[in-house]
């Protein structure tokens, strides 16, 4: 029923006003009844009609904040309650901390890299900043985050680990030693064991949720997880409380997450070696935002139509299959014999066993008509490339590329990877004799927990009709199962890192220094940071 009132006609109490507006000049209030979907006519003294409209009885969006996620709440106790009593993870995490700073000082010697280092603004000291090793650059944490991080990660030759999801753990060293360190220089007791610590979880955190989740199926990079787990770590180092860091890992998953684009065909590029420093400055920032009061998101994840699983996950929560403890870091695979995306490890290995035997014969990779690899579906998916590379980037991500280049030159080192190594016409002409097949034991036992096997399978034909024997390796010398045989490696691996930057006395220092794991738990950060910047 309709009443006037001034110059409108209004609904009376039996209805309800939807909403107003104005359009062309005069006011139009349309309404429906307050109970029941419905439409009605607009009066008024301009007699504008309206059309007959159905509305929705719809509420609006409730603005009562949900309790956190569990996904957040349980990383959040994670880092703030576990009390980490592996030996093994303890000692595992000590090889991993050398072994990454190495991978950076390495990385070091390619412009590629270091021209993206630096200060934002040329020249910037901070006051007690951030120290990067191998450089006399003292910045910002933020900053700080993403020159190690990049740095770290430059080479591909940092840890890995291998589930539904691929990464390397160890990428969020660059966020972890850049607050650390900075802490430290103003007067804050952080030790090495407080590094190792955050370690020990932010590959936890990192590991876990990889194990069941394939963010690369939907496109997104797995620098998501070094986002994430970083925050998660490096709030606790700066004093943020348990709901505080619920708050920060929630502003990890709100923010733009990086497509996977850089690293494929034909798109790749090195941007997916600073990805990992871009994660982990943006970590150090949003957990710094936190610091300062920045409200979190608690339905982040969950939250309909609006939430990381609706929007980017394909509306599927996260599976878990183990609780959080300190099982990644102590299955970690490390890069110790060649620098190579780590599907491709075993077969390099491979290579390498028969270019021995090539010379054996005397003959040598002229003489080879056809290589077939047998890989998992992983590998398949990820490095199986064929034409042209363009840059460093493309071709340590290209298997044929990486069994080609040992098969003729016995090596396979990081200079393998530049423009003037890949001028030799031989690669490519090899490259396209080298075809990929998938084994479907491997892609089996690559995600079986009891074995986490990254198998490879090599088959060389001679052009005289010679067929040499298959050479398979399941597990690569980083491997657990091969750890014995893999830590005088990797400690050779850290010993060739460090002689490019630093005089023989004090290498000597370094090695003493970091092979004592009761002293070195116990050394301020900064004065172990100290060990490997330049003045």
């Amino acid at each position: 029923m309709l009443r006037k009132v001034g110059r409108l006609t209004v609904p009376s109490a039996s209805t309800r006003v939807f909403r107003k507006n104005y359009q062309n000049g005069a006011l139009r209030t349309l309404i429906v009844p307050s109970l029941l979907t419905g439409s009605a006519k607009f009066t008024s003294r301009s007699s504008i009609p309206i059309q007959h409209r159905q509305m929705s009885a719809h509420a609006g969006e409730s603005t009562l904040r949900p309790e956190p996620d569990k996904v957040l709440q349980d990383i959040a106790d994670y880092v703030h309650n576990y009390t980490i009593h592996s030996d093994l993870a303890w000692e595992t995490a000590r090889l991993c901390l050398i072994d990454t700073i190495g991978c950076g000082l390495e990385a070091l010697r390619f412009p590629e890299c270091t021209k993206l280092l630096g200060p934002v603004v040329e020249g910037t000291i901070v006051p007690n900043g951030t120290r990067v090793p191998g450089t006399n650059y003292q910045l910002d944490p933020i900053r700080g985050a993403f020159n190690i991080g990049a740095a770290i990660r430059w080479l591909d030759f940092n840890d890995c680990f291998l589930a539904a999801e691929w990464g390397h753990p160890s990428d969020n060293l660059g966020a972890i030693l850049a607050v650390a360190d900075h802490l430290a220089r103003q007067g804050q007791p952080l030790t090495v064991r407080d590094v190792l610590e955050a370690m020990i979880k932010a590959h936890e955190i990192q590991g876990s949720i990889a194990l069941l989740n394939s963010f690369n199926r939907v496109g997104l990079d797995h620098v998501v997880l070094v986002k994430v787990a970083s925050t998660a770590v490096v709030s606790k180092l700066l004093g943020l409380d348990r709901d505080q860091t619920v708050d920060a890992v929630s502003q990890a998953w709100v923010d733009g997450q990086s497509l996977r684009t850089y690293r494929h065909a034909p798109n790749t590029g090195p941007r997916k070696s600073w990805a990992a420093g871009d994660a982990n400055s943006r970590a150090v920032n949003l957990a710094l935002l936190v610091k300062k009061g920045e409200k979190g998101l608690p339905s982040v994840l969950t939250a309909k139509t609006w939430g990381f699983y609706d929007v980017l996950f394909k509306g599927r929560p996260f599976e878990f299959q183990i609780p959080y403890g300190s099982y990644i870091m102590e299955n970690v695979l490390f890069k110790i014999s060649y620098p190579a995306e780590f599907h491709a490890q075993t077969a390099v290995e491979a290579a390498h066993i028969i270019h021995g035997k090539l010379k054996e014969l005397g003959k040598s990779s002229d003489d080879i008509k056809s290589v077939r690899i047998r890989t998992q579906e992983a590998a398949k998916r990820i490095i199986d490339k064929q034409g042209p590379l363009d840059n460093f980037a493309d071709r340590d991500h290209a298997i044929n590329y990486m069994v080609a280049y040992p098969l003729i030159f016995g090596e396979l080192t990081s200079e393998s990877y530049t423009d003037a190594s890949a001028a030799d016409p031989r690669i490519d002409e090899l490259r396209a004799k080298i075809y990929c097949v998938e084994d479907q034991r491997f892609s089996v036992e690559y995600h079986e927990p009891a074995k986490r096997s990254i198998g490879n399978a090599l088959l060389v034909e001679l052009k005289d009709g010679t067929i040499l024997d298959e050479v398979e390796i399941e597990y690569p010398v980083g491997h657990k199962r091969r750890r014995a045989e893999g830590t005088p490696l990797l400690i050779n691996k850290f010993k060739r890192h460090i002689s490019h930057h630093f005089d023989e006395a004090h290498q000597k220092t370094i090695l003493n220094t970091v092979s004592d794991s009761q002293s070195l738990s116990k050394l301020p950060v900064n004065q172990f940071v100290d060990l490997f910047v330049k003045s």
